[in-house]
């Protein structure tokens, strides 16, 4: 990661030049109602109160522009140097907190064949609410075997600042690889997390009110260690899915690449006594990503029936061959939290029946809502096109599409951000190959407004950054524990946890 502090500091240093002075707008100008071609696109969105500055560069094929940002009240600044605007973090506070419930006006000019035209105005919508100050997700290339430089980071939303919360190239050699994911939270809080190592120094690494332990969470009674986490909101309590999952490439499908579940079931695991037991097993269901309410009385999760017919191939071929027929149904069990004991499945959407595949679900806090990613079949949807974020009211039932959030290409690992107001996404809609973290405004009546990408200083980053975002969860706070006290602890065994068998 050496090379992206260099990166940070050389666009740092340029902010910093570009911020000095103001150029003039012009007084004259051509008028036209085209809006201006910009990248990101934050054209009418809606920010929240507290976001940084929304840099963006002009694409309309000229290196001379000016950019005027005026708020209610008569707050105004012009930006522009070459095709970026770049704006002024203290200035940009101002013009945020003139506009908070109202928006700010953009006015874009260009100079074309020596004449200045002026787009049409746009605004930046700011919400009275705010953002979790903070985000983390995991930094990939988009392969699917390369994982030799990944890093677990997290970003501050209000300003620019970004570190890694796991890095695994101190305990990567060349004859010892380590992938890291699956990073989570209790509450939106760092105090309880979780992160898993795969391959060399393997197992689930537990952080509890400062205490790290390094747990390996497989047992002779389960399928795998701990996969999917969802730690429960009230107690000290996670669920998992275990997994027995595989990988196939296609030659033609622009999918590129199908990730299925030969075996999946679900686990309880408690860190204080170091007990797993299992939540569901059924032999002909896969059941997957679990998922806490709000009040933790309820455990959603996917499943999909799926029977092997042929007893002459492995289950990995014969899963293969029929991995269009794998469609994911969302489920419910009720859960005492006083006996840790689990009611009847429930059927809550039935996606097979519309010939659909649904996965990841999230809760609102709130306890209103719930979303999940939706495509034509499987389990992992960042690699699917078709696959959109769907909101399920869970008073009414009634489930439809977050059209202002989805694109023509993947959205996967939706989530909300702590005050119910924020939805993120992991999108492809960039390129297709990449997926960058999306967030839109879900207001009081349950609505989405459209989705902007997450500012970066330099509004070329991503352009430029060839890395993906995985699983972007939303924080309150960061993660204080430091990448040299995580790697002390991955450097020593993994702790083995024993299986209670549960009536």
């Amino acid at each position: 990661m050496r090379y992206l502090h260099f990166y940070y500091l050389c666009i740092a240093l340029t902010s910093i030049l570009l911020s000095c002075g103001h150029p003039e707008a012009p007084e004259s100008y051509i008028e036209t109602q085209e809006l201006p071609h910009i990248r990101p696109d934050y054209i009418e969105v809606t920010m929240p109160a507290n976001i940084c500055p929304p840099n963006f560069t002009v694409l309309q094929g000229t290196k001379n522009i000016v950019a005027r940002l005026s708020a209610p009240g008569g707050l105004s600044y012009t930006y522009g140097d070459d095709a970026k605007v770049i704006i002024d973090e203290e200035e940009w506070a101002e013009l945020r907190d003139a506009a908070k419930g109202n928006g700010i006006a953009v006015e874009v000019f260009a100079k074309v064949n020596e004449e200045w035209v002026r787009f049409k105005p746009f605004n930046i919508y700011i919400a009275e609410e705010d953002i979790d100050p903070y985000i983390s997700y995991r930094n990939i290339q988009p392969s699917y075997v390369a994982f030799e430089k990944l890093a677990i980071r997290q970003r501050n939303l209000t300003n620019y600042d970004e570190n890694d919360i796991y890095n695994n190239m101190p305990l990567t050699t060349e004859k010892t690889g380590q992938c890291i994911n699956c990073h989570s939270y209790q509450n939106y809080k760092t105090s309880r997390m979780l992160f898993h190592m795969r391959q060399g120094y393997g197992g689930t690494m537990i952080v509890d009110n400062g205490s790290i332990k390094k747990v390996d969470l497989k047992t002779d009674s389960t399928i795998s260690a701990g996969v999917y986490p969802s730690w429960h909101p009230n107690i000290n309590v996670i669920a998992f899915s275990t997994n027995s999952t595989g990988q196939s490439f296609h030659t033609k499908d622009v999918r590129k690449i199908e990730v299925q579940d030969t075996k999946s079931d679900l686990i309880l695991y408690d860190p204080e006594t170091d007990e797993v037991s299992i939540i569901e097993n059924d032999t002909n269901e896969l059941e997957v990503f679990p998922c806490w309410s709000a009040d933790g009385n309820t455990l959603y999760y996917c499943s999909a029936h799926f029977e092997y017919h042929n007893d002459s191939i492995e289950k990995e071929t014969e899963m293969i061959q029929r991995y269009k027929e794998v469609h994911y149904n969302l489920y419910a069990k009720s859960f005492d939290q006083k006996t840790r004991t689990f009611g009847k499945p429930e059927l809550i959407f039935n996606a097979d029946s519309i010939g659909k595949s649904v996965t990841l679900p999230r809760v609102s806090p709130d306890g209103r809502y719930l979303v999940f990613s939706m495509a034509e079949f499987g389990c992992f949807h960042v690699w699917h096109p078709d696959a959109d974020i769907m909101l399920m009211d869970l008073k009414t039932k009634e489930v439809r599409s977050l059209d202002e959030l989805n694109s023509l290409k993947s959205e996967s690992y939706p989530s909300f951000s702590s005050n119910n107001r924020w939805i993120m996404t992991a999108s492809r809609r960039d390129d297709g190959n990449y997926t960058r973290p999306y967030i839109s405004y879900f207001d009081k009546e349950g609505r989405c407004h459209k989705a902007f990408e997450v500012p970066q200083r330099d509004p070329n980053f991503y352009t430029f950054f060839l890395r993906s975002y995985n699983r972007p969860e939303f924080m309150v706070e960061p993660v204080k524990v430091s990448v040299q006290d995580f790697v002390s602890i991955a450097r020593g065994d993994a702790k083995k946890v024993t299986f209670k068998s549960v009536k």
